[in-house]
């Protein structure tokens, strides 16, 4: 009996250690935002280790790194940004190159839209919102996993491959919803101009450009578009009143205070909170992008409808 517990003993610890070898075997992808870790683990299945820089909810404008991100990165095989500036003063760039890591910009290739502020041009660095842009981070992972890793090339392209078709599906969905909503209540006015292409593919805004209603601009840091200038917010202000929007909306990864404040003077109804720089928590209906992209869609379609 104590050489049978014993053997059992011992194929138990050689099946834990065997398990834990067999997971520091696996390439270590280390991601700067929730969305883009997420798109890589659509891809890489159980084949690699993919982790995320940002928690679900946190804001990649004003991130400040952290001695356990630079630990992360220091264990990784390969890197992965969004770029287009959403990384505050390029922290994922930064930890990357101070680890000797390959990087890959997820957005190459994407057309940005660009934007004024203070004078000056800048692109928005949101460019995920668009299904058929989530597309092209997509490509660009499987091209950077397959360098990495060449003998799991059919792999990787055959999950790419039934990711892309939901995505397609996602995008033809949206405009089916979008479309129950009539185009003068087509108003989307948010806490930052996170949702420019949003607005841009699906036909909100038409008063301004169909680009983003917000206070704020696209980054809510130190970076240039940062802020709620007094100017900006009247600018709100009148075209919420001007065009009669049914709802406004606040952001998760936000603070609300500025868009309920204009919410009151305004008159208006908070639509929601909508998914913005950030997915949402493990267990919730926002923990995956298709996820959050469809629960922001419903929740507009059903304060705007």
């Amino acid at each position: 009996m104590k050489t049978t517990a014993a053997i059992n003993s011992f194929m138990l610890f050689w099946v834990l250690v065997s398990g834990a070898f067999a997971a520091e075997m696996k390439p270590v992808v280390v991601a700067s935002t929730t969305q883009i870790a997420d798109f890589a683990r659509q891809i890489a299945g159980d084949a690699m280790v993919v982790k995320s820089i940002l928690a679900p909810g946190a804001n990649p404008h004003t991130y400040q790194v952290t001695p356990d991100d630079v630990q992360v990165v220091l264990s990784a095989d390969l890197c992965l940004e969004n770029g287009l500036h959403l990384e505050g003063k390029n922290w994922m760039a930064t930890l990357a190159k101070d680890a000797g890591k390959p990087l890959v910009t997820t957005t190459a290739g994407i057309k940005p839209i660009d934007l004024e502020a203070s004078g000056q041009k800048i692109v928005d660095p949101h460019s995920w919102f668009s299904p058929r842009n989530a597309a092209i981070y997509v490509n660009n992972i499987v091209r950077a996993f397959i360098e990495l890793v060449p003998d799991r090339k059919e792999e990787f392209e055959a999950r790419a491959k039934l990711y892309l078709q939901q995505l397609r599906v996602l995008d033809a969905w949206i405009r089916e919803q979008v479309n129950w909503i009539p185009p003068e209540r087509r108003i989307l006015v948010t806490t930052h101009d996170a949702f420019n292409y949003f607005c841009r593919e699906y036909r909100f805004n038409p008063g301004n450009d169909y680009l983003s209603i917000a206070p704020v601009g696209w980054s809510t840091g130190a970076e240039v578009g940062a802020g709620m200038t007094p100017e900006r917010r009247r600018r709100v202000v009148q075209s919420i009143r001007e065009s009669g929007a049914p709802a406004i909306f606040v952001e998760t990864t936000i603070n609300p205070k500025q868009i309920r404040e204009i919410a009151q003077e305004t008159g208006v109804k908070i639509g929601g909170e909508l998914y913005s720089d950030s997915m949402g928590s493990t267990g919730t209906a926002g923990e995956s992008y298709i996820g959050m992209m469809r629960e922001n869609v419903l929740l507009i379609i059903g304060a705007l409808r």
